[in-house]
């Protein structure tokens, strides 16, 4: 019942926060392009209900796992006797350390750019593209995050905590809005910005490839997938061969993993 409840109020989050953030895009847009339409957009609202429903229904399994390791004391987190606030930081870090190498493999491997390109197909990349996802690509990046709660004991609090930073932060980092630059840079040190993940959407592979991270930007500089070259003026969003409209559709978009 919490798991189901904590769902809830992220559900509440991310539709108050997609409805704050797309208002800030209409006001203070980086690309007035990206602003389309409900037609144009509706496919990515399609997806996003997929990626709620499919945590939903995982979400109470998710918390039986976690549960039951808590109870076991399972866990690297369990041989150190830390107190509360170095477990929620460091449970946090360990989720958002598996949820970089997820994403990192999500490109890297054929099976799984065969779903995260529905993701990066979009070429008007905003608030709505935060959860263009197939419901395939979510049930990938759970079984990371429960790969992080095995190996460290992450107690279900700081899962929770987590997952709340992260769909905000998703939302944050996608939405079609003009930061001020030197803002942005400095933010960058420590945290995914809207400026650094734009070049991760870009059509061109040599900057596809950078800018994995998720929450905290460390990872990218720690493991050499960090660029600090934007030229936000210059970014093509999209994939070649997926602009037509025919593709773009809800059924089209489900249907690509298993496509060539």
């Amino acid at each position: 019942m919490d798991s189901l409840l904590s769902e809830q109020s992220r559900l509440l989050m991310l539709i108050v926060g997609c409805a704050l953030l797309r208002l800030v895009e209409l006001f203070m847009p980086l690309n007035r392009s990206a602003n389309e339409g409900f037609r144009r957009r509706f496919p990515n609202i399609g997806l996003t209900a997929g990626v709620v429903f499919t945590n939903l229904l995982l979400s109470l399994a998710f918390a039986g796992v976690v549960a039951f390791l808590q109870q076991k004391q399972f866990g690297l987190l369990f041989l150190i006797n830390l107190p509360s606030w170095l477990v929620l930081v460091a449970g946090v870090l360990a989720l958002d350390l598996f949820g970089y190498f997820a994403h990192v493999l999500l490109h890297k491997s054929s099976l799984g750019w065969r779903f995260h390109r529905v993701h990066h197909s979009d070429k008007h990349v905003n608030v709505t593209t935060a959860f263009r996802q197939h419901p395939g690509e979510t049930v990938w990046r759970i079984l990371w995050q429960v790969l992080a709660v095995v190996v460290f004991g992450v107690p279900l609090g700081v899962v929770t905590v987590y997952l709340t930073i992260s769909v905000l932060n998703a939302q944050l980092e996608h939405a079609n809005i003009k930061l001020n630059q030197s803002f942005d840079r400095y933010l960058r040190l420590v945290a995914v910005t809207p400026d650094m993940h734009k070049v991760h959407h870009s059509r061109e592979q040599h900057q596809t490839d950078t800018n994995y991270s998720n929450i905290f930007s460390v990872w990218d500089r720690m493991f050499g997938t960090y660029t600090s070259r934007i030229d936000l003026g210059g970014l093509r969003y999209g994939l070649d061969g997926f602009d037509h409209y025919k593709k773009q559709t809800l059924r089209a978009l489900l249907k690509l993993p298993f496509s060539k």
